[in-house]
């Protein structure tokens, strides 16, 4: 592994616990100055680093987190480590044609930042899965929702292709 790879893979791992630390203190604190009742409730998390699924859906936190974190000068870096760390080279040229040509974010297809994403194991095969993430873009009983098909190496675990769902 050359240098390059271990300092864009050690700088996607800290920032991603970063982020989930950040996410996670709040909660752990128990308060907030705008506590709602959903913040009330206990919410937990897990993950295996084995996973396909859960590898996209690790990206796709951190991403969203680092996108929404418009205030922090380092959140652009942050992102393009993220891109290094989970996408493919073929993957990141892509993303970087679709910015190009649409100005818009190549990973989540829009120029805004969603409010909610999950993630779901759609199928796998030929050495690939297929994880559909899908995205709400506000809050409501009318919210916007847009999916994206993303495709993994599940030797690698790499994101090899993303396409938005028509």
């Amino acid at each position: 592994m050359s240098v390059r790879s271990r300092k864009t893979l050690l700088t996607a791992v800290a920032l991603t616990a970063g982020l989930s630390l950040a996410a996670v203190t709040p909660a752990l604190a128990g308060a907030g100055a705008n506590r709602t009742a959903r913040a009330g409730a206990v919410s937990t998390a897990q993950g295996d680093p084995r996973d396909v699924t859960q590898h996209v859906a690790d990206f796709y936190a951190a991403y969203i987190d680092s996108a929404r974190a418009t205030d922090d000068p380092s959140a652009a870096t942050g992102a393009k480590a993220l891109r290094g760390f989970y996408l493919s080279s073929a993957a990141r040229a892509k993303v970087a044609a679709y910015e190009k040509r649409r100005h818009a974010d190549g990973v989540l297809f829009a120029q805004n930042v969603p409010v909610k994403w999950k993630v779901a194991h759609t199928g796998s095969g030929a050495g690939h899965a297929t994880s559909r993430v899908t995205l709400t873009w506000s809050d409501g009983p009318h919210a916007r929702v847009t999916g994206i098909d993303v495709l993994s190496d599940l030797k690698t675990l790499e994101i090899t292709d993303l396409k938005p769902v028509r």
